[in-house]
């Protein structure tokens, strides 16, 4: 009887020591992983990581938006710096009549829109020729192109003020629309790599299948491979439409007051609301005076690519993925 309990004593040691260790692995196995990458320990290392990442690129925007809500007295007050004790509105309004927004407005999407759709179909059709046409002096014209996109602007900018002058489109919209139209807008040459990338990656079963129903080159790009190319398409237009909204060098250079997008308005905006009453005020780059009209009107420029990008993220993400862009 004795030996009987014995046994099962140790029965009941050894159940509760396997019990034990398996419940211990499990543990283990929830907080390490079991390839160092699922368990809770790499999750929160992660994602303290990617909040870190994320706080470095939302801390400019973060400061733009609650500076502009500032009054004066938090701004001269050097120990609020995000979060103000009241919210003043009134630096939009001033920046809206300082940017003069509307007008400003409809020049910047002029340039960007018109000149975006203008790369996304040139491009595609000089992508398409590169990638699936077979004629001579092809790799020749691909080298020229990746040979202009390897020029800086800067070197360029004085032969194009004086062909530019030469043809009077100085102080009009059209230096950025015709260079656009015959593939020579801003940052072309990329958009042309894009396409042809893309269209190199097409099986050439699809063509051989419209050729011999009798498909024209024309209707073989326009109705089929141009459908297909969808997902370029948007990453192209997106960035053109970017960076055209954004350039400020180039504007600058062939733009005066008379057609003036709305990154030439921000650059003169302290100087408009400071006005010549206030014109003994020294101009800074953080005067406590305009610092947060000039972030409401930076704000008020940035706000319509965001909107933008937020409506198009999904496709965007997709496409980017699909067209293995790296930039």
């Amino acid at each position: 009887m004795v030996e009987l309990v014995q046994r099962w004593s140790a029965a009941k040691n050894k159940i509760r020591q396997v019990w034990i260790g398996r419940k211990a692995q499990k543990v283990k196995r929830l907080i390490i992983g079991q390839y160092l990458n699922d368990g809770l320990m790499a999750k929160a290392v992660i994602c303290m990581m990617l909040s870190f990442i994320a706080y470095l690129y939302l801390q400019p925007l973060l400061y733009m938006v609650t500076t502009m809500v500032k009054p004066l007295s938090d701004l001269l007050d050097p120990t609020i710096k995000w979060i103000p004790r009241s919210l003043d509105w009134s630096n939009l309004k001033k920046a809206w009549y300082g940017l003069q927004y509307p007008e400003a407005f409809r020049n910047t999407l002029i340039i960007a829109l018109i000149c975006s759709i203008f790369q996304v179909c040139i491009c595609a059709i000089t992508g398409y020729a590169l990638a699936r046409l077979r004629f001579f002096g092809r790799n020749f014209a691909f080298f020229l192109i990746i040979l202009s996109f390897m020029v800086p602007p800067q070197i360029i900018i004085i032969p194009l003020y004086s062909i530019y002058g030469e043809l009077g489109w100085l102080n009009t919209p059209l230096v950025f629309l015709i260079p656009a139209l015959f593939g020579q807008g801003l940052r072309s040459a990329l958009f042309i790599i894009i396409f042809r990338q893309f269209f190199s990656t097409l099986p050439k079963a699809l063509e051989e299948a419209a050729k011999v129903d009798g498909a024209s080159g024309f209707y073989l790009f326009a109705r089929i491979m141009l459908p297909l190319a969808r997902p370029a398409a948007l990453v192209v237009f997106l960035f053109s439409f970017i960076w055209y909204w954004n350039m400020y060098y180039e504007p600058s250079m062939f733009l005066n007051s008379s057609f003036t997008p709305l990154s030439i308005r921000l650059n003169n905006l302290e100087a408009v609301l400071l006005g010549p009453d206030m014109s003994g005020v020294k101009i800074t780059a953080q005067n406590p005076i305009t610092e947060g009209t000039k972030m409401a009107g930076a704000f008020m420029i940035i706000a319509p690519p965001l909107l933008v990008y937020m409506i198009a993220q999904r496709w965007f993400v997709e496409s980017i993925d699909r067209t293995g862009l790296v930039e």
